[in-house]
């Protein structure tokens, strides 16, 4: 079977395939939708398949399209590699890229990341998983996520991990609290109030059990829960105080919630990107990994550091989950 068909008409197909919809798919390749149908029927008369199912209301792929379209992205992207350092190629560059991330740390590194990359790739879509550590190890391991932003993972076999930066637990407390008086605070000291935690569920429990081993809080926690948003919450609520990450903390102009260091043991938790071993990016990923590690050496040159207590109170008001 000779090959009858052309750059244009698979980028057609990946358009339709990744937007499910002709009218959409036409918009985002810059042509008619007649000259999009053209090009799918000049694919599909050239495989000898039909590769969509195609209804006035739905387009799914068939079972031979949906076999066929993971060597067409393979193509594209292959493309795309040889093509990456041309002038003027990136502006019109269509594909996606799958970034899974724990909340504390989305908020902290994605909305910049974004929309530095949405400016250079606007044709290219970004997914955020954020979700728990082991679930972000997950999604990594299983493909669902092209990378991950973690604080697990160094551990794993399977994982690569390259460290970003590392960030302190600290007491967060409402202004009104006796501890918001203090410099710095011990566990111990922590643990003499009532305080509030995450669930066994959570990754921040699992590292915090295995550094405070010879810690013991003389009573149990008020409340568990799941996410860092909830703890601050009800931390806010006045329902006690809370060990979390620094970065999950709102900003120093906070009208209610402060932080204080934690001490005896200072508890840090390394923050680095997750990869599964072996497995190239694509161009579109490779491109979203490598804003993010330019945006933080970038802030760490200009001394916006997680783990210089003084940076804590710097950024602006916010609140995220773990």
């Amino acid at each position: 079977m000779g090959i009858n068909f052309d750059l244009n008409d698979l980028q057609a197909f990946r358009a339709v395939v990744e937007l499910g919809s002709f009218r959409k798919a036409a918009e985002a390749v810059n042509i008619s939708q007649p000259a999009l149908s053209r090009r799918i029927d000049k694919l599909e008369e050239a495989l000898g398949v039909r590769l969509f199912e195609r209804t006035t209301r739905s387009v799914t792929l068939t079972t031979v399209g949906r076999v066929f379209a993971p060597s067409a992205e393979q193509l594209l992207d292959d493309l795309d590699v040889a093509l990456l350092g041309i002038r003027d190629v990136s502006s019109s560059r269509l594909g996606h890229v799958t970034i899974a991330c724990v909340p504390s740390v989305a908020y902290y590194f994605l909305p910049g990341a974004v929309a530095s990359y949405h400016r250079r790739f606007p044709r290219i879509r970004v997914k955020i998983l954020d979700s728990s550590a082991n679930d972000v190890l997950a999604a990594v391991i299983s493909g669902e996520a092209d990378f991950g932003v973690s604080f697990m993972g160094s551990q794993e076999p399977d994982v690569e991990f390259k460290m970003l930066l590392q960030e302190r637990f600290v007491a967060a407390c409402r202004r009104d609290h006796p501890l918001a008086r203090k410099k710095r605070v011990t566990w111990n000291e922590l643990y003499e109030h009532e305080y509030v935690s995450v669930d066994k569920t959570s990754g921040n429990r699992l590292l915090l059990d295995q550094a405070l081993g010879a810690v013991s809080p003389r009573m149990p926690s008020v409340c568990e829960t799941r996410h860092v948003t909830t703890m601050l919450g009800l931390v806010e609520a006045g329902l006690g105080v809370a060990a979390v990450p620094s970065m999950a903390m709102p900003g120093r102009n906070h009208h209610i919630l402060t932080s204080v260091p934690l001490v005896e043991p200072v508890v840090k938790r390394r923050v680095g990107i997750v990869r599964r071993r072996g497995r190239p990016l694509t161009p579109a990923a490779q491109e979203f990994h490598k804003t993010i590690v330019e945006m933080r050496h970038g802030a760490a040159a200009s001394g916006d550091t997680s783990d210089d207590d003084a940076s804590l109170k710097k950024r602006p008001g916010r609140k995220t989950s773990s």
